[in-house]
This record gives structure tokens, C-alpha cells and sequence, in this order.
């Protein structure tokens, strides 16, 4: 056997599978989780973009109630992923079909491709301020480059060992964070932040700065069942997942606005998401701090893309090492791509127009039409109540597309002063309600039959409990 194919068989027998797990984690361990994965650089960055268009008093209010709504449509996707022990895009056959399903892991992909690219381009800027300090050489399109290839590296064979130390540097962050609030504070009265002026003509207005939040929460919702179904019961879930993901994203919200703010008061150059901007008023142990979490961020960004790829299909498996190289070499490619870093309000903007119908549909399917109970024919690869028409629910994708249009046509074509988020969520809703109620079960809402279970008295095999299923994360 050559080394290529060894290296091929170990990768993918460690590769993780989206069959069902048995969760065994407690509140506070979930809380961590959420804490630990959103109190990252982008999320930072993000709160960047309000301040001075909208007024400081009134962005935290936005963020506040941004991620209040948002977590809800997060908790209510990931109670889901513990009640059957399934992650998020193997979920989407229940609404979608079989084959239907692979619009929503195709939109992710192009979704998670997208934040790869972004994130590279963010390290390599936080490293080429650094080394530039230090030599006066500079290339950030070489460091994004150079950056992003060692994460590729990483997330094919190091991706374990980074999932473990990455809830450090998300520590190193809100270290950083009380600093940045202590030195802000101590400097600037709330009462300045408050009375900074906005331009003549802001690009952000209120409803598109709510928009964007909601948009992140909705970001983050992909993975909601994939954390959340390793939670002990739905309520631990729901309260850790709930209670993490609104402290860490309203924290590095927070502190993106205050950052930027400072920065317009010291009378400097207000450049939103643009991490030399804060770093160079708060030194060079930002900039570390940035590139390590980024970095760390970006390794399971890369590894999740191309595991969505490898189980997109129940009972078949695309090869792990080709998948990881063809995704890793375009995601090299993508981080020269720093204009889009002038175009991250659209991109989130997309991601919210993709999946806030997703995830309206999927709730509908799962609590109003299916009654809480998803049956072991959703792990079947053809057949079942699941195949619908040649295993796509056509219904399901009309509904898909009515949302992700309105989405559209509400932020760009006719702008609404509160956002398009909400109201395409809303329509896709009531549009997927409407078409499946006549196939609604007649069954009374209950305790789902978790999904290993049936994987269990399949097998004959006894029930393996969350950590041994899991192993394969760790």
C-alpha cells in the first residue's frame, strides 16, 4: 500500500460521521462550547461596523436584541440535533429529502468557503502588521496565503489538538476584551462615546445594523445541532447554548464597537473591519491575539467544510484526503481575494438570505408537521418517508426559494427600514406551513425516539453513550 494510501485510509476512518450520537454533556459544559466558539475575531470585527453611523447608546441596543432573536432560532435548530443526535445539515433531509438536503450542505459549503476566506485574510493582515513592525516587509496577500495553507495543513491532520486549545485563545480574547473596555473607559466617558457624530451620509442605518447581528446569529445556527446534540437533554442545551452564544457575541459585539469607538475619539482614521485599525491603538499583543484565534477558528472552518462534503449522502462516504485537498487548495486561492473584505455586510446578508428560510423550514417540519419525531428512515440513503419524489421534497425547495427571493429583493431591490431577515423568515414559514399541513401526523407532540436508539436495536448492539460515539471528535 503506498503512503498516499495509507495516509487516505487513517484519514478517513478518523474523519467524523453524521450518524447519530447520544449526548452526555452537562449545562455548563454546552455553555463553554458557545462561549468558547463565537468569542472570536470576526464577531469582534463585526461590532466594528456600526459605530459612528448609528450611535453607540443604540448600537448596543441593536446587538442585544440582534442576538436575543437570533439565539432563538439557534436554540430551537440545536434542540432538535440533541433530541435525535444528529448535526445540522444531516437534519435538512427531514424537510428537504434525501437529495434535497444537498442544497442546503451545497449552500454551507459555499458558506463556510467564504469565512475561510475571510479569516485568512484577517490573520494575514494581523501577521503581516507584526512582522512588518519588526522588519518593514510587507505582503498581506502573502501571509493570507501563507496563513491559510498551514491551516489546510492543520485541519487534515491537526484539527483535534486545535479543537482543544482553541477555548484558550477565545480566553485570550476576553482577557483583551477587559483590557480594551478598562482603557476605553478610563480614557472616555460613556457620555463621549454617546456623542460621537455620525458621517453626513452613513452606510449603516439601525435596521441594517440589527440585520447584520441577526444575520451572524444566523451564521452560527449551521452548527447549532452539531454542538448541541452532544448536550444530555434538550433544556441543558437550549440553556447552555442560549445562555453561551448571547454572553460571547453581545461581549465581542460589544467591545468592536467600543474598540472603533475609542478610535474615532483619539481622533484617528475610522476604518471598519479592519483589525490594524484597533490594533495599532492597543499594540502588537492584539495583533498575536487575533492571528492565533483566528487561525485556530479557521482550522475547524476548513475541517467542518469538508466533512459537510464527505456525509453528504447517508450510507455513502466521499474520500476525506481528495475532498480536503481540492476544498483546501480553492480556499488558498480564495484568500487573495481581500476585496471581499469591503464586502462583508453583503456577505452576511447572504448568508441570511441562504439560510434563515432553511432553518424556518426546518422548524416547521420538525415541531408542527413531524410532531417532534424524526424516524430512523432519515439514515436511510433511498426510501422512507423521507424520499418524498426521487428523494426531493419539491415543496420544501419552492418554499426555499420564495424565502431566499424576498430575502433578496428586501435588502437590495426594495430596502425595508428593519431588515430582510425577519420578514423572509416569516414568509418561508407560513409558505412551508400552508403546503405541508395536509401531510401533518396526527400524533400528539411528545419525547423523541432518539435516533441512536434505532441505530442500537438495529445493530443488536447495546447503547454506546455520547463520549464513545463521539470519539471521533476529540
Amino acid at each position: 500500500m503506498s503512503l498516499y494510501s495509507r495516509l487516505e485510509t487513517r484519514l478517513q476512518s478518523n474523519a467524523d460521521d453524521a450518524g447519530p450520537v447520544r449526548g452526555t454533556s452537562s449545562t455548563g459544559r454546552i455553555l463553554m462550547i458557545w462561549l468558547a466558539a463565537n468569542l472570536v475575531v470576526t464577531t469582534l470585527l463585526t461590532g466594528t461596523l456600526f459605530v459612528p453611523d448609528v450611535s453607540y447608546p443604540l448600537v448596543i441596543g441593536l446587538i442585544v436584541a440582534g442576538t436575543v432573536l437570533g439565539a432563538g432560532v439557534l436554540v430551537t435548530i440545536g434542540a432538535i440535533g440533541t433530541r435525535t443526535g444528529l448535526p445540522t445539515m444531516a437534519l435538512t433531509r427531514g424537510p428537504f429529502g434525501i437529495r434535497g438536503s444537498l442544497l442546503a450542505v451545497a449552500a454551507n459549503v459555499v458558506i463556510l468557503m467564504g469565512w475561510s476566506w475571510v479569516q485568512a485574510m484577517l490573520a494575514g493582515i494581523a501577521l503581516n502588521f507584526l512582522v512588518a513592525t519588526l522588519t518593514g516587509f510587507s505582503s498581506p496577500v502573502l501571509f493570507a496565503v501563507l496563513c491559510q495553507t498551514i491551516v489546510v495543513i492543520l485541519a487534515v491532520f491537526g484539527h483535534a489538538g486545535v479543537a482543544r486549545v482553541e477555548p484558550w485563545f477565545a480566553a485570550a480574547i476576553l482577557a483583551l476584551a477587559a483590557y480594551i473596555f478598562i482603557v476605553a473607559f478610563i480614557t472616555y466617558a460613556p457620555a463621549d462615546f454617546a456623542s460621537l457624530a455620525a458621517p453626513t451620509e452613513p452606510f449603516y442605518t439601525p435596521g441594517l445594523a440589527f440585520d447584520v447581528v441577526l444575520a451572524t446569529a444566523i451564521s452560527w445556527t449551521v452548527l447549532s445541532a452539531d454542538f448541541n446534540r452532544f448536550a444530555r437533554s434538550p433544556r441543558r442545551g437550549v440553556i447552555g447554548s442560549g445562555i453561551g452564544y448571547t454572553l460571547s457575541t453581545v461581549i465581542a459585539m460589544t467591545l468592536g464597537a467600543t474598540a472603533i469607538g475609542y478610535v474615532a475619539l483619539q481622533g484617528l482614521e475610522v476604518i471598519p473591519f479592519d483589525p490594524v485599525t484597533i490594533i495599532e491603538p492597543f499594540g502588537a499583543p492584539l495583533a498575536v491575539a487575533i492571528f492565533l484565534s483566528v487561525m485556530a477558528t479557521n482550522t475547524m472552518v476548513v475541517y467542518g467544510m469538508v466533512t459537510s462534503v464527505v456525509n453528504a449522502l447517508p450510507g455513502k462516504r466521499v474520500r476525506f484526503l481528495p475532498t480536503a485537498l481540492v476544498l483546501g487548495v480553492i480556499s488558498v486561492i480564495g484568500a487573495t481575494f481581500f476585496g471581499l473584505l469591503d464586502q462583508f455586510t453583503t456577505f452576511l446578508v447572504t448568508i441570511s438570505a441562504l439560510f434563515a428560510p432553511v432553518f424556518a423550514i426546518m422548524i416547521v417540519d420538525y415541531y408542527v408537521i413531524r410532531r417532534g419525531r424524526y424516524g430512523a428512515d432519515i439514515l436511510s440513503a433511498r426510501g422512507g418517508s423521507f424520499w418524498y419524489t426521487g428523494g426531493v421534497n419539491v415543496w420544501a425547495v419552492l418554499s426555499w426559494v420564495v424565502g431566499a427571493t424576498s430575502a433578496y429583493v428586501w435588502a437590495y431591490v426594495w430596502p425595508l427600514p428593519f431588515g430582510a431577515t425577519v420578514p423572509a423568515f416569516i414568509l418561508t414559514f407560513v409558505v412551508y406551513l400552508l403546503a405541508s399541513l395536509p401531510r401533518r401526523s396526527a400524533e400528539p407532540f411528545g419525547p423523541a425516539v432518539h435516533l441512536a436508539d434505532a441505530v442500537d436495536e438495529a445493530s443488536g448492539s447495546e447503547p454506546e453513550p455520547g463520549p464513545r460515539r463521539a470519539a471521533k471528535r476529540a
